[in-house]
C-alpha cells in the first residue's frame, strides 16, 4: 500500500561511530551496505539505512510509492521539488529499492521509496 513510512535513514559524519552508536543504543544489526560507504539497519520493523559525510542531519523518513518515476511526477506537478533521485546501481535497487529525496510545496522535506520488486 502507498503511503506508509517504508524506510528510514540517517545522516552521521562517520559511518563506523554512527553503527557502533545506534547498534550499542538500539541493538540493531547493522550490516554493510552493497556500496561499501554506509551499512543497512535491521531493527525489526522497518528497514533503515546509516550514511557518512552527513554530519549533523535530521532522519529522513520514506514513504512507500508502487511507482517513483509516476511518484516524483506527482510532487512536481502538486508544487513541490525533488532534490536527489539517489544511486541506482543495480545491486543497490535489487536490494533495497529507488529512493527520492524531496520537498512538499511550503519547502518542508519528505522521502519517497520503491521498493524491490519481488520474483
Amino acid at each position: 500500500m502507498a503511503g506508509e513510512p517504508s524506510f528510514f535513514e540517517l545522516g552521521v559524519a562517520d559511518p563506523e561511530r554512527g553503527r557502533v552508536f545506534y547498534g550499542g543504543l538500539f541493538d540493531w544489526a547493522l550490516e554493510a551496505g552493497p556500496t561499501g560507504r554506509g551499512f543497512s539497519i535491521g531493527t525489526g520493523g522497518v528497514p533503515g539505512g546509516l550514511h557518512g559525510g552527513d554530519a549533523g542531519a535530521s532522519p529522513y523518513l520514506f514513504f512507500r510509492v508502487d511507482d517513483l518515476d509516476a511518484a516524483v511526477a506527482r510532487v512536481r506537478r502538486l508544487g513541490g521539488s525533488v532534490q536527489d533521485l539517489g544511486e541506482e546501481d543495480a545491486e543497490s535497487v535489487a536490494r533495497f529499492g529507488r529512493f527520492a529525496l524531496c520537498r512538499d510545496d511550503q519547502g518542508s522535506s519528505f522521502g519517497l521509496h520503491e521498493p524491490p520488486h519481488e520474483g
